[in-house]
């Protein structure tokens, strides 16, 4: 999927058309909808947002003969702590992006296709901007796609920057105009999606992966990775690794060769724990490093692959401290629907504050995992399991590190904790020393 990233202007139409672009959807006008789906399907492509769910397979169960409207929609809300591959991806390659929602559209006889881009991503915007714009001017979007006779639109929706609109119920209730929130599910956006008719929901590097199995077929595709986990993976290796940034791997590459790929260790630091797909997958400690970088393999060791963000650790990291500012963010990105993530966000940041600033007691690690229990599996969606698999997580590999904060007071790898940052919300200004007339 990197093989384009080197090449200067790739980002416009007519250098991305010297690279093989567009052949994919050619080859795709060619083929039934059925059949492009069956070659996902063979392909074994899963899902790269996050959940892993097999590609071909959840394009097979939208309703295609209801008589409504189908639309694609790929969620390119990236908002994951550690995780930035997306929004790099759209930045170099966008009409890649372009031409796997055009291939998705074909699959699902779709009309139709949203991008929903992460409002803070402005360079991404406008390069997406500039390529569905050459598309149009080029006949590969619009009423007649490359003289097909078939129509397919596609519109780039910005989002206002919530990370609950990284949910897919969530992004289609925001695509609608209304709050973004999940919804209870079902019924699943498959049959009831956007404006209530059947709609796909799928990650960047899934739609763009779509291009490269119609031009090169799934034998190709399997001939990286494993049987159950197939291809190649884009990865996000963040932390305390010389040289952090986006990197391209076959599933199935052990963790530790990813972390030498990326330089290795800062110098003079020892892994102590990584976060092997983002911060809602929980923690493995060092010893897990040779830990196959697959769905299976990890899920076996207790963690999850997520979104691709591997985040590094060193032994001078403070676990109290670093799973404190996960579940923060968490707490403030909770959209407050339902009462277990609303509720339990606030107890779980105040207790691991407590913690972290000598005030924590021993009953507090036992109070952590009963509110963690109160909260997994039941929120209406999967960010309060996020927000609990770091805390579950380290208190079954680094408890002891609790156990002597609380003992000692203090964070015993002499970790300063941060002061409290509360919001200002009005100024005294008698109480600020402000003199009559004076501006603050």
């Amino acid at each position: 999927m990197t093989g384009r990233y080197g090449v200067e202007d790739v980002h416009t139409l007519d250098v991305y058309l010297e690279h093989g672009g567009y052949e994919g959807a050619r080859a795709a006008l060619d083929m039934t909808a059925e059949d492009i789906i069956q070659l996902v399907k063979d392909s074994g492509l899963r899902g790269r947002g996050g959940a892993g769910f097999p590609t071909g397979l959840k394009w097979s169960f939208v309703a295609r003969d209801t008589g409504k409207p189908v639309y694609v929609v790929c969620n390119a809300d990236e908002g994951e702590p550690g995780t930035f591959k997306d929004r790099e991806y759209m930045e170099r390659d966008p009409h890649a992006l372009v031409e796997g929602m055009i291939v998705a559209g074909l699959a699902l006889n779709s009309v139709q296709g949203y991008i929903y881009l992460r409002g803070e991503f402005a360079y991404a915007g406008r390069r997406l901007r500039d390529a569905i714009r050459e598309a149009y001017e080029r006949g590969y979007l619009g009423a007649d796609v490359m003289g097909s006779g078939k129509r397919f639109d596609l519109t780039l929706h910005r989002g206002a920057g919530a990370y609950i609109c990284g949910e897919e119920t969530a992004l289609l209730d925001s695509l609608e105009g209304r709050r973004g929130q999940p919804r209870l599910r079902p019924p699943f956006p498959a049959t009831h999606g956007l404006y209530g008719c059947p709609t796909t929901v799928n990650n960047v590097e899934s739609i763009a992966t779509v291009p490269f199995l119609l031009r090169h077929g799934a034998d190709w595709f399997r001939q990286w990775g494993t049987e159950k986990s197939p291809g190649f993976k884009l990865m996000c290796i963040s932390g305390e690794v010389q040289n952090p940034g986006n990197y391209e791997f076959a599933l199935g590459t052990p963790v530790n060769e990813m972390i030498e790929a990326a330089g290795g260790m800062l110098e003079g630091r020892e892994l102590s724990f990584f976060c092997p797909g983002g911060s809602s997958t929980p923690y493995l400690p060092a010893s897990d490093a040779d830990v196959p970088y697959t769905f299976e393999d990890i899920q076996e060791r207790g963690s999850l692959l997520g979104t691709g963000a591997l985040m590094v650790y060193s032994t001078q990291t403070c676990i109290v401290d670093a799973t404190l500012r996960f579940t923060q963010f968490y707490e403030h990105e909770s959209c407050g629907k339902c009462t277990p993530c609303r509720e339990g966000g606030y107890w779980l940041s105040q207790i691991l504050h407590r913690i972290e600033h000598g005030r924590g007691r021993q009953e507090d690690l036992q109070i952590l995992l009963d509110v963690c229990d109160n909260v997994f599996g039941r929120s209406f969606c999967a960010l309060g399991d996020g927000m609990t698999s770091p805390i579950t997580a380290s208190l079954k590999h680094f408890r002891e590190d609790y156990e002597r904060h609380v003992a000692e007071g203090r964070c015993p790898k002499g970790v300063t904790p941060p002061a409290r940052r509360e919001p200002v919300l009005a100024v005294d200004r008698n109480a600020a020393g402000f003199q009559k007339g004076e501006r603050a």
